[in-house]
């Protein structure tokens, strides 16, 4: 029988031809692409094994009554480091509010694999002693003959390319692709010596230590910048020890118990009706701690700064769009665009928008709603609404040439935005300043909380005050701003270029390791 023959400029990665004998029990398009029985192939010209030859996946669920009293440990796929696979910022869940998903129970030396979006490579080796629980959205292998194979150099290996694209061909889905832990067992990998893997080990870990040392040093100068601002302005923030409650009015009329804990915690104190203003008494805005940061704020040299509301310089306010999905129907008579809806998940905390293509939401946005909330160079995005009690809701970002090339944007209903006059301030000085009023937590004192939600009082935002550099003539100084924002430009440039050389430190690791198991 003749052959069928595909036509040389079709892509073989879309169109191509295979064999009833080469089907594996699933008839998915995927799964036989060219790329992917390539590397598959490749690794099975040498000896090799499947995952559940070397391992066995562990069973271990939690109840979610036994092992804890009150609070646990929950790790979500977003507290996967992914560029190294470390555990980051596993938040304590009360265990009556133990999400449904918070069953599997990870140990000590347990490697977690995220089944959601494998390709993504959330996957991380657990070093913590105590036990801690995980979404069922991992698999955790706790047994492995090591005989075979070094749990470390096993944990390296799931991180490679080639395992990333076999997880890749054995998921299903659309949006929200996973990999079931019976197709994450067939997964190949090469059998190599325990030497080669203690050599993986020493490559890895000596890239690691190298990350680390470029990432602290670009987090030592990203915290340089509120010191320096505050230089630039004159400004010497309170000492903590001079956080101390009020325990007594002006008039020594009143007087609160020293012992109590809440005084000495500063949750409990006095303050005076005359210090209190607006229609809102909100606790945070009155106490001691946010008294000496205003004050600190004000009270600057008023021959080379003044004053100003931040309202003073807004020439456009406004919330965003959630738009609605793109699978919506819509009426004929109303046309819409999709754009990428930027959400308070892209704040990265460090001067940063994080635009990351596996995460972003596409929305479809009226074009007439659109009109009013488009997006400009130097606007600034105060996320209004989220937060939580270590991140205090109103951190802010500030829109670049970079950002706006590459995408329609637009910013969700969580998110508001202001655009200001740039011939009274810089936008760049401004967000600098803005931020630091969030990390100094000054913008706490801001915020009000329903249900767990905190929410940005936004009238209490544009009304603080913004510290302006001024000339000998008593003039708004742009040129003093433009220096300072130009300062601090260059410190997060340099930051950046850290970050990204910590980063290909790995890559380049990586690299190797797979160069020296799968050669060229």
């Amino acid at each position: 029988m003749e052959k069928f023959r595909l036509s040389e400029d079709i892509d073989p990665n879309k169109i191509f031809i295979i064999n009833r004998s080469e089907l594996e029990g699933r008839i998915d398009p995927n799964f036989y692409k060219t790329v992917n029985k390539n590397i598959v192939n490749k690794i099975k010209k040498n000896n090799f094994y499947t995952i559940k030859d070397i391992v066995r996946f562990s069973s271990e669920t939690w109840d979610q009554k036994s092992i804890f009293d009150s609070e646990f440990p929950y790790i979500e796929i977003s507290n996967i480091d992914l560029s190294d696979g470390t555990i980051k910022d596993v938040k304590l869940i009360g265990v009556k509010e133990a999400p449904s998903r918070a069953k599997m129970i990870v140990r000590k030396n347990d490697i977690i694999i995220s089944t959601t979006r494998p390709t993504r490579g959330a996957i991380s080796i657990q070093k913590n002693s105590s036990i801690q629980i995980a979404s069922t959205g991992f698999s955790v292998i706790r047994e492995i003959n090591e005989k075979l194979f070094l749990r470390e150099a096993l944990f390296h290996i799931l991180r490679l390319s080639f395992v990333s694209i076999q997880m890749g061909q054995r998921s299903s889905g659309g949006n929200y692709p996973a990999i079931t832990q019976e197709e994450l067992g067939r997964i190949v990998i090469p059998a190599i010596s325990l030497s080669i893997q203690e050599k993986i080990n020493n490559i890895y870990n000596k890239a690691y230590t190298e990350k680390q040392q470029k990432e602290t040093e670009a987090q030592r100068l990203l915290d340089s910048i509120d010191d320096y601002l505050l230089g630039e302005l004159g400004i010497t923030l309170p000492k903590e020890e001079e956080h101390l409650p009020q325990n007594t009015d002006k008039n020594n009329s009143y007087n609160l118990d020293n012992d109590n804990p809440l005084v000495k915690k500063g949750r409990l104190f006095l303050t005076n009706l005359s210090e209190v203003t607006g229609k809102r008494i909100a606790p945070k805005g009155y106490d001691i701690k946010t008294k000496l940061l205003k004050s600190s704020i004000d009270n600057i040299n008023s021959k080379k700064f003044i004053v100003q509301p931040l309202k003073s310089f807004i020439i456009q306010s406004i919330a965003g769009n959630w738009g609605i999905d793109e699978n919506e129907e819509i009426e004929q008579n109303e046309e819409y665009q999709k754009c990428l809806v930027i959400r308070a998940t892209e704040f990265d905390n460090q001067y940063n928008l994080n635009l990351d293509n596996s995460r972003v939401k596409y929305r479809l946005i009226n074009k007439s709603i659109l009109s009013k909330i488009d997006l400009k160079e130097n606007d600034l995005l105060i996320e209004k609404s989220g937060g939580s009690p270590d991140q205090p809701v109103g951190r802010i970002a500030i829109i670049t040439q970079n950002i706006i090339k590459n995408n329609i944007l637009c910013y969700s209903n969580f998110i508001h935005k202001i655009r200001v006059d740039n011939k009274k301030i810089n936008p760049e000085y401004l967000f600098c300043f803005l931020k630091m009023m969030h990390n100094i937590r000054l913008t706490e004192a801001m915020q009000s909380q329903t249900n767990g939600i905190r929410n940005l009082i936004m009238n209490s935002y544009l009304n603080q005050n913004i510290v302006i550099p001024i000339s000998e003539n008593g003039k708004i100084d742009i040129q003093k701003q433009t220096e300072i924002a130009n300062r601090i430009t260059a410190i997060r440039e340099e930051a950046k270029k850290l970050q990204l050389e910590a980063f290909d430190t790995l890559e380049i690791a990586k690299r190797e390791i797979e160069q020296m198991i799968l050669g060229n």
